[in-house]
């Protein structure tokens, strides 16, 4: 261990600055048996302002490791504990030896070397699998979404949980409590979808199944940002009070406060003009009064520095670092994320001066301290394994079986006409398209070079083919060239059925900031959902060949190509994939899988149509509206909503079909009379009706008949994933407390209205079953 020979000297450095101060032998804070509440007192009576100030500032561990050849720098990690020792990031693409390697030095040095022994949380993205070289790839949260599956998001997160902590990783920027209900904004991908119902049952499993492992989450990005103006990464976002509290912050709140989450990342958008990062109506008011969250919030990176440099609420030139805190502290913001000017630092200036009260101080640190505890990181600072025991937990058999397992359920299938699939094994198969071959199309947030390792859609075909399978790219996925189209035609002409992969594509972490070309990600927003360049006219050629087409949008979002849905043979979503993702796509496809996912966002006819998700507010868009049509051969029919368009979505929230054929029967309440304080639950029976056994979705949504402000047409209040064989019924109950039934009435109060309340079932936001009216009294 060539890097641990000089941390000595480090330590008998810091340990003489510390002579004087009292001994810690029966310190509180030291005891593990003493309540939680005792302890942060304890400790934060011991601590200098400086040592409070460090504890709300983040770190990176490029502070004292070189990124080239890892060598470790002993005077940076004493500053950085120093000043920025609360937390550090880690999600360098560098070796994994370096990375825990470095984190052990610095946790071993904070506990040897400086008086106090605070550990550090230690962190790095993880929304998708643990980001290091080497760690399983499950695939993107709007994938994963589709499932409907929280126990199999559960069981991803406690993967993912697991492979960060053999490492020493203890935090993780995850999960995504975001609605993407703006699907022009770049981070769909990233979004448990639309609705805040589904979303926070994800993001609450997540989180549940990570803090499990020993690892704490941080739910981001709090709250409503992912309906940015435009679309446009961090841009404002415009709504009101009401319809922050209804539709945003119920995914929040069952992950925060349901999950209990440590750690909460802030914004990066200003909502009705008041900043995420200074918003004291919803960081103080809301979160912490009406909620009682009591750890920790993060400011995104460098997302400080805008109150002054974007939202011109404080000098920029240079950046007004006093006013920064002035404005986050008071506020209830907690603590400071690196990417800016850290201006944290200016903490025991301004409360020397009296500018700033030391009780503000205080109520952040304690936080902080408060979440160390009660994760135990002072009983176990670095719970990492040797990297000769990594392969016990790090991207294990049992890992990549559920990453394929996840992707297969998150599949959803739009189109099978005339019941093309699934595949006969020994048919001919041609495999075209960009999206195929020659690179993982995975979403941001993986390492570096993640691209080059996992299954392609070629892969997987080749695997579970006993025919003959051919592959032709047919074009590029960034050009308008057509210069492979004949090859793919030809290709696609002398098999038995063609299978063409299209869609959208992200970048690595590294790629991602490089300015490389892509059509989703974190700041990569468009203003079309077309497919780019040739990848639509490549479909129609290998269409016009008259031979089968199964079409697959490999896509982090919404595809809009209503042509492809009318004439493929049969059309496919898969959300960006995990690494498995081939295998999966192949399992569906030759029916070793029956799909069973359901779509999270709703699909539009065109970017024109947004928004379109499912629980629009009572008088929005009409379910059968005067729509006009532009037809393919230049017939042009005049409707009024829209003249030449459809305000309805083409594939709504909850929609997916399946290879078997589920019959739904016999709804029921268990009471049609209740109370606010009761709970009801709405019973049906399913029944497969096919020779195929499979899983249906049962979706239950409710629909207020009459309420004393405008409230959403319908919202999903409850879900049940079953599995049915061949023939086989089954009663699906599900219980929906009347409490969660109520409106943010005219004063903005929360109130269960009497009235009555009709229970809908069914297979989509839009294919309803059954339905039973409970009235409150």
């Amino acid at each position: 261990m060539r890097f641990l020979l000089s941390v000595p000297l480090l330590a008998a450095a810091a340990l003489a600055a510390d002579q004087g101060r009292p001994s810690l032998k029966n310190a509180v804070f030291k005891n593990p048996k003493a309540p939680v509440e005792a302890r942060v007192a304890d400790l934060l009576s011991r601590m200098t302002i400086e040592e409070k100030t460090s504890q709300l500032l983040q770190g990176d561990i490029r502070n004292w490791m070189n990124d080239t050849t890892g060598a470790f720098n002993q005077t940076g990690l004493a500053w950085s504990t120093q000043y920025r020792g609360g937390s550090f990031y880690v999600g360098v693409a560098v070796p994994n030896e370096w990375i825990s390697e470095q984190i052990k030095n610095a946790q071993d040095y904070i506990q040897n070397s400086t008086y106090l022994g605070i550990p550090a949380f230690v962190q790095t993205e993880g929304i998708h699998g643990f980001l290091v070289f080497n760690a399983t790839i499950f695939n993107s949260p709007i994938g994963q979404a589709c499932s409907w599956n929280p126990e199999l998001v559960e069981e991803m997160a406690i993967a993912i949980g697991k492979e960060a902590r053999a490492m020493g990783v203890n935090q993780l920027f995850a999960p995504l409590a975001d609605l993407a209900r703006e699907l022009r904004h770049g981070r769909v991908e990233e979004m448990y979808g639309e609705d805040g119902f589904l979303a926070g049952e994800l993001a609450r499993a997540y989180v549940k199944g990570v803090q499990s492992t020993g690892v704490s989450a941080m739910v981001k990005h709090f709250a409503a940002f992912g309906v940015t103006e435009q679309g446009l990464n961090t841009g404002p976002v415009h709504g009101g009070e009401r319809e922050r509290r209804t539709t945003f912050l119920p995914s929040y709140k069952k992950a925060i406060i349901d999950g209990g989450a440590f750690a909460i990342m802030t914004a990066y958008h200003c909502y009705d003009g008041i900043p995420a990062v200074a918003d004291a109506h919803l960081l103080t008011d809301i979160l912490r009064d009406e909620w009682g969250y009591k750890y920790f919030t993060m400011t995104d990176a460098g997302a400080s520095d805008r109150l002054c440099n974007d939202f011109k609420m404080c000098a920029s030139n240079p950046i007004d670092k006093a006013a920064i805190v002035q404005y986050i502290l008071p506020a209830g913001g907690d603590t400071e994320m690196g990417g800016g000017s850290y201006s944290f630092e200016q903490i025991p200036a301004l409360v020397s001066s009296g500018k700033l009260d030391q009780k503000l101080v205080d109520t952040a640190v304690s936080r902080v301290l408060r979440a160390k505890f009660e994760l135990g990181l002072f009983e176990n600072p670095f719970p990492g394994l040797p990297s000769s025991q990594w392969n016990t937990t790090i991207h294990t058999a049992e890992h990549v079986a559920l990453a394929k397992k996840l992707d297969e359920e998150s599949i959803v299938l739009l189109e099978n006409h005339n019941k093309v699939l699934p595949l006969r094994k020994n048919a001919s198969v041609a495999v075209i398209g960009p999206m195929a071959h020659g690179f993982m199309n995975y979403g941001d947030y993986v390492i570096a070079n993640s691209s080059t390792r996992g299954v392609t859609p070629l892969d997987g075909i080749q695997a579970v083919s006993t025919g003959k399978v051919t592959y032709a790219k047919g074009c590029e996925r960034w050009s308008t060239s057509q210069d492979g189209f004949p090859e793919a035609v030809a290709a696609a002409e002398a098999a038995d059925v063609a299978v063409v992969v299209v869609g959208t594509w992200s970048r690595d972490q590294n790629e991602l900031w490089e300015g490389l070309n892509a059509t989703t990600g974190e700041h990569v927003d468009v203003d079309n959902l077309d497919l780019v360049g040739a990848q639509e006219p490549l479909v129609r050629a290998i269409v016009a060949t008259g031979k089968p087409t199964v079409v697959v949008f490999s896509s982090g979002k919404p595809i809009t190509a209503p042509w492809i849905s009318e004439n493929a043979a049969a059309l496919v979503q898969q959300f960006y994939p995990s690494e498995q993702g081939g295998a999966a796509l192949a399992s569906v496809l030759f029916g070793d899988v029956n799909p069973s996912g359901k779509l999270a966002v709703s699909f539009p006819r065109s970017v024109g149509d947004l928004p379109v998700y499912y629980d629009h507010l009572n008088s929005g868009r009409d379910a059968f509206p005067d729509a006009g049509v532009a037809y393919e051969n230049g017939t042009l029919v005049f409707g009024h909503q829209y003249v030449l368009g459809n305000p309805t979505p083409l594939y709504e929230f909850g929609y997916g079909l399946s290879y078997s054929t589920f019959v739904y029967s016999d709804v029921a309440a268990d009471k049609h009379t209740v109370s606010a304080e009761d709970t009801v639950t709405i019973s049906v029976t399913v029944k497969n009706v096919s020779d195929r056994d499979g899983k249906e979705v049962v979706q239950l949504y409710v629909k207020d008949l009459i309420a004393s402000v405008v409230v959403p047409n319908i919202q999903l209040k409850g879900f049940q994933k079953v599995s049915l064989k061949a023939g086989e019924s089954k009663r699906v109950s599900i219980k929906v407390s009347m409490q969660d039934l109520g409106v943010w009435d005219v004063r903005m109060k929360y109130v269960v209205e009497p009235g009555d309340f009709l229970f809908i079932v069914g297979a989509s936001s839009s294919d309803f079953r059954g339905n039973v009216t409970v009235t409150l009294k």
